[in-house]
């Protein structure tokens, strides 16, 4: 199996290219992102394309031509880049990078990252979606997942290779650069005066595991990959000794203006999370890929917080 990863200068696409170069049946693992990876890759080979470069990204992936596609370019805003650089990549890596692999005729299957973002949290709807539940995003993010979902299971009927869609929930970790984790990470952190919304967090490991298994299995459908139990704001801020910091109404408004002013915007999604919580059903994939040993949502809060703090070290007094 020849496998593109696009996306693989990202914790969770050098993560994924590592877990792939352990398996007998992928020969060869080309990967393209704007920044490199930032571990040691054995067979893999990376590519420094930015995906706005059209032409050099379709021209490499027709060259290429993957059986295989591990869509990690997928970009989440305010984690790597600006909410508005995060779209256009977005969009730019899923037409560029799988539409040049579904004109070679060689693509069979495509494993995409996508979020539990999608189902929305608008009243009316489950609190805890399944894969069937209906797709409502209300943030920009989810909106960006659905079309990604949308584009790539269209190619896949058209051309007759499968997609598997992993809706992710939010993916948080000691060296995964995550808005929701910086937040959590703050002194003082905002949540809801008035509720205490539940939701439920994906280790980065198991995220990338997933991801590998879908696509080696040639899985074709949507799955919920979300740490087993839940957290909700108040636990997760007294978890990490954290002060909380109630808002309500317009309140969140100048609650995220002094979270980014501290080094941690928060993008629409995240405060969707914070206000009405966002977990889903997520027993399918241990039924149809075997996983059922996700770290739970309270054991990556805890490993969020134990992330060790930095220490300055001060300059020594010159000894006369």
């Amino acid at each position: 199996m020849r496998v593109l990863v696009t996306g693989m200068g990202g914790e969770l696409g050098t993560r994924v290219t590592q877990l792939l170069e352990e398996r007998s049946e992928v020969s060869e693992i080309h990967g393209v992102d704007f920044v490199p990876p930032r571990r040691r890759l054995r067979r893999a080979e990376f590519h420094r394309i930015d995906p706005r470069d059209r032409e050099k990204l379709v021209a490499f992936v027709g060259e290429f031509a993957p059986d295989a596609v591990a869509h990690f370019g997928v970009y989440e805003p305010h984690s790597r880049m600006s909410p508005r650089d995060a779209k256009e990549r977005t969009e730019a890596c899923t037409v560029g990078a799988i539409g040049a692999a579904a004109r070679t005729g060689k693509l069979e299957r495509v494993a995409v990252r996508s979020g539990l973002e999608v189902y929305g949290r608008t009243r009316g709807l489950p609190a805890v979606p399944d894969e069937h539940s209906f797709l409502a995003p209300g943030s920009a993010y989810g909106r960006s997942c659905l079309e990604v979902e949308a584009l790539c299971r269209g190619l896949g009927r058209r051309d007759g290779f499968a997609v598997a869609t992993l809706r992710m929930a939010s993916v948080v970790g000691s060296h995964v650069p995550s808005p929701l984790g910086r937040l959590l990470r703050l002194p003082l952190v905002p949540v809801p005066a008035f509720a205490d919304p539940a939701f439920s967090l994906l280790h980065q490991e198991d995220a990338a595991r997933a991801m590998v298994e879908a696509l080696c299995a040639g899985y074709d459908g949507p799955l919920n990959v979300v740490g087993p139990g839940a957290a909700t704001p108040w636990q997760a801020v007294r978890l990490g000794g954290r002060v909380p910091v109630p808002v309500f109404g317009p309140g969140w408004g100048a609650a995220t203006r002094m979270a980014e002013l501290a080094g941690a915007p928060v993008p629409e999604h995240v405060v969707e999370l914070m206000q009405r919580g966002r977990t889903a059903d997520g027993s399918r994939i241990a039924k149809v890929l075997g996983l059922d040993d996700f770290r739970s949502t309270q054991d990556v809060c805890i490993e969020l917080y134990e992330w060790a703090t930095v220490t300055p070290l001060h300059r020594m007094e010159a000894v006369a």
